[in-house]
């Protein structure tokens, strides 16, 4: 038997694991198989949970970047349509055929594009002219510093702008198109605006009032209800709002104005699917825009006043190039009315001193074509009885319609209204315009022309196939204005004679009235009656709509004669329309009865043209300082929008 073998001898050794090429890690290849490991030891829901709330934080990271990056790009960004729309404010304005010098840099899109053409600016204002500054700057802030704080910021920061307005700040909006010009010396020394005396404290109290219930109850619609606290649409731009910018420039009132401008900046867009009608549009929103970049230099109203005029010129594609009445902003589709195939005389012939004015300012030439066109063929038209012209014109054949109806009221007045203002805005260069208008008003005192009884006032009547009406509707009450306006620019005198004849009646109408306010229309006694008044009225025009034609002429008898009376005639207006038609919680209502003052049935509507041109001509009638809106400077649109009068070429 074998012994037993030795046990095998201890050995100690130690294993080295050489890894090359690579280094120590300090173990993360182990710690991130370890959190692996844990990772999918998590249920689905755990797993699900954390990521939704990694993939929160890191959406509101870069929300919180691009945030903060905008805030350090804004002060120092300026679109290059800024850099290039700046008003020159020349002493006098050019003559449109020098607007139109460069036609092959005009571009042929909507305004946001960027331009090339010069565009002219505003000319040497009545009101003090405006500087402008940054967003960035609050109001309260700017109204405290003093000049050499300004005047250091201006050095710091010469590409910002700032509006300045009678000595009070206005905050532009970031993007928009501001002009970087600071306001140059108008042409003749201009003092300090004086500050408004009793009257027109009294109307700034109104339109306060009136602009309260708006901005409480409608603000961005088109018009307000104040008597049911709403608002009602027409055309869905905020119409009151725009008829309203000038107003309230030339009124003083900067906050208002300054959150009105706001609105049009962020809110204001014609890309929408809503038919307009081109006289009613063109009027108050073309007006009111072209107007408020006249008086405050802002290029964002003449920005957004071209691309308006863009979406209008559809209406001019008809075979005989008189406009359709409506188009659609939006698509661009143009139509006639519902009730009629007809485009109305006085809607097509009361564009042009608006469309003239955007070729002139834009260089683009075809809105002043287009609305000269019309002019044109108009002009040669048969049809007219000395110089007096039919209610209605064909966009199909170009001839008028409805033949042998001769009115100076709705559907016709404001074509013999522009033909004079047409040829005051060009200079007086256009004598066809200026004859156009001399034989209409001889057509007026051959035709339309009597005195009633038993005061013997004068009024126009209307002609309807040689038969004579003394029906006078209260648009009529533009025609004294007209007439003086047309007498102070050289036009013969008697016009004036016939002007202040006139607007007696005009007063009348009002006057004899229960509430002191003119109802719609009325019908003149012409034969003489025991116990009966010179005007009488029919049940169902005895309404008010809050129209300003009364006061309109008004205000153009006092600016061109001097005489007081018509202040005071103003004065008693404006008092009727305190008592019987503002409404306390805001706003003014039009009324169903002027002649039951215990009653008046308010109708529940302001319409826009009471802030755009009632309480605006209420103002100026009021004041007692030529130069506010100089008559010799500018000529005012057929919605009270200021426009200027261009230098003869």
């Amino acid at each position: 038997m074998y012994p037993p073998a030795p046990p095998a001898p201890h050995r100690d050794f130690i294993s080295v694991t050489l890894n090359f090429g690579q280094s120590y890690d300090g173990s993360k290849s182990r710690r991130r198989r370890s959190c692996w490991r844990k990772w999918k030891q998590l249920s689905r829901l755990q797993r699900n949970v954390i990521l939704l709330v990694l993939a929160f934080l890191g959406l509101g990271g870069l929300l919180s970047y691009i945030s903060v990056a905008d805030q350090w790009k804004a002060p120092n960004g300026r679109s290059a349509d800024e850099q290039k729309m700046r008003p020159a404010n020349p002493p006098v304005l050019p003559a449109p055929q020098k607007a139109e010098a460069n036609p092959e840099n005009v571009p042929g899109v909507l305004p946001q594009a960027t331009r090339r053409h010069f565009r002219r600016g505003p000319p040497n204002l009545q009101i003090r002219a405006p500087n402008k500054d940054s967003e960035d700057r609050k109001l309260d802030a700017i109204q405290r510093r003093e000049g050499t704080a300004d005047a250091a910021q201006q050095e710091e920061h010469p590409q910002r702008t700032l509006v300045s307005w009678r000595g009070a700040m206005i905050e532009p909006e970031q993007g928009t198109d501001e002009p970087s010009r600071k306001a140059e010396a108008p042409t003749r020394t201009q003092n300090q605006p004086a500050p408004p005396n009793e009257r027109q404290k009294a109307v700034v109290d109104a339109f306060r009032h009136a602009w309260a219930g708006y901005r409480k109850f409608a603000w961005g619609h088109d018009e307000l209800k104040p008597v049911s606290r709403s608002f009602s649409e027409w055309f869905g731009l905020g119409l009151t709002l725009i008829d309203s910018l000038d107003t309230m420039w030339i009124l003083g009132l900067k906050k208002e104005f300054g959150e009105a401008r706001r609105w049009v900046s962020k809110k204001l867009r014609f890309e929408k699917d809503v038919d307009v009608n081109l006289f009613e549009s063109t009027i108050r929103v073309l007006g009111g825009l072209l107007s408020a970049y006249h008086l405050s230099g802002d290029a964002l109203f003449l920005q957004k006043a071209e691309d308006f005029g863009n979406r209008l010129m559809p209406a001019f594609q008809t075979p005989s190039k008189i406009p359709y009445s409506d188009v659609n902003i939006g698509t661009g589709v143009a139509h006639p009315p519902r009730w009629t195939s007809d485009s109305t005389v006085a809607e097509v012939t009361s564009i042009q001193l608006e469309f003239r004015e955007l070729s002139r300012l834009t260089g683009v030439k075809k809105f002043q074509e287009a609305a000269e066109e019309v002019t044109r063929r108009v002009h040669a038209l048969s049809g007219k009885k000395d110089g007096l012209v039919p209610m209605f014109i064909s966009t199909h054949s170009g001839l008028f319609t409805h033949l042998g109806v001769f009115t100076l009221g709705a559907r016709a007045d404001s074509y013999y209204e522009y033909l004079l203002k047409q040829w005051i805005q060009g200079g007086k260069q256009d004598t066809q315009l200026r004859d156009d208008y001399l034989e209409a008003v001889e057509g007026i005192r051959k035709h339309l022309l009597r005195r009633s009884e038993p005061s013997k006032l004068t009024f126009v009547g209307e002609l309807a196939h040689g038969r004579f009406s003394a029906k006078m509707d209260h648009l009529v009450c533009f025609l004294p204005g007209t007439l003086a306006l047309g007498a102070h620019h050289g036009l013969p005198a008697d016009h004036m004679e016939l002007a202040r004849a006139l607007m007696d009646t005009c007063y009348q109408m009002n006057r004899q009235m229960e509430t002191g306010l003119s109802p719609e229309i009325v019908h003149f006694n012409v034969h003489p009656q025991k116990a009966q008044k010179d005007v009488q009225v029919k049940p169902a025009d005895r309404h008010n709509l809050l129209r300003p034609e009364t006061v309109e002429s008004l205000f153009y008898l006092h600016r061109l004669t001097g005489d007081p009376k018509y202040q005071d005639w103003g004065w008693a207006l404006l008092q009727s329309f305190n008592t019987y038609t503002r409404v306390p919680s805001g706003g003014y209502s039009s009324i169903s009865n002027v002649q039951d003052p215990h009653n008046p049935q308010p109708r529940d509507k302001m319409e826009s043209f009471f802030l755009g041109e009632t309480l605006k001509y209420l103002y100026l009638l009021f004041s007692d300082d030529a130069d506010l809106l100089s008559l010799d400077t500018y000529v005012f649109n057929t919605e009270a929008h200021p426009l200027p009068i261009w230098a003869p070429a």
